[in-house]
């Protein structure tokens, strides 16, 4: 379908876009409905002559309203950003140390050494799926190894320490895409695919992994279902 695997991002990206809402969507959208129930009251009095003057409320509702919004993505979006940040590189990095420096061997080309890192990082267990994720989508890139990617990814998956949900359907997208896109067998795509929505129905993911099987079914065997 078109898809890339990036060298050095998360290689689930293209099956998780737009699966994570804005975490503050659902304030946003309470604090619009309560004003827009107050316009429309505004209105209906300023129309019947009940209160004459409430026409004044729709812009203080107005105003009100973009002054929370400026505050939600201004602030506390930002906090709530680098507090999760911080929480991430807590479970995931050595002390005093993240992912920067082997970043900068991917970005300077080092594909070679930057595997090597991920995968010692890997032999960690508080950052083996981070680091094993992170090192297939250099192998099944510009290593151009995607079998020893899906290999390792499936080793990850298949190991003494039960995965939990999230970890486990990251694997398994990741091993989607290599399937698909590198390897070019969708047959083992799907079937991945199937398991994933067979193994967590109740996922917030299912909507897009059911829409996900159906285009790769319609784009490669033309079938829509």
């Amino acid at each position: 379908m078109g898809l890339a695997l990036p060298s050095s991002q998360d290689p689930t990206d293209r099956w998780t876009a737009g699966a994570v809402e804005d975490p503050l969507r659902l304030i946003k959208l309470a604090v619009a409905a309560i004003l827009l129930f107050a316009t429309v009251v505004s209105v209906l009095l300023t129309v019947t002559g009940v209160v004459p003057r409430a026409i004044v409320l729709v812009g203080i509702c107005w105003a009100l309203y973009g002054f929370i919004v400026a505050i939600v993505d201004g602030v506390l979006e930002p906090l709530i950003d680098g507090f999760a940040r911080l929480l991430v590189d807590a479970g995931l990095q050595r002390t005093g140390a993240g992912y920067s420096g082997i970043e900068s061997l991917v970005a300077s080309g080092h594909y070679e050494a930057a595997a090597e890192e991920y995968r010692e990082r890997a032999q960690e267990s508080a950052s083996r799926t981070e680091a094993t994720l992170r090192r297939a989508a250099l192998l099944a890139g510009p290593l151009n190894e995607p079998e020893t990617a899906a290999a390792e990814l499936d080793s990850l998956r298949s190991g003494e320490t039960p995965m939990d949900p999230e970890s486990d359907i990251r694997v398994g997208l990741a091993l989607v895409q290599l399937y698909e896109i590198s390897l070019d067998d969708p047959g083992r795509a799907m079937t991945e695919l199937r398991r994933l929505i067979d193994r967590y129905p109740s996922t917030r993911r299912m909507r897009q992994l059911r829409i996900a099987l159906a285009q790769l079914k319609q784009e490669r065997f033309g079938t829509p279902s």
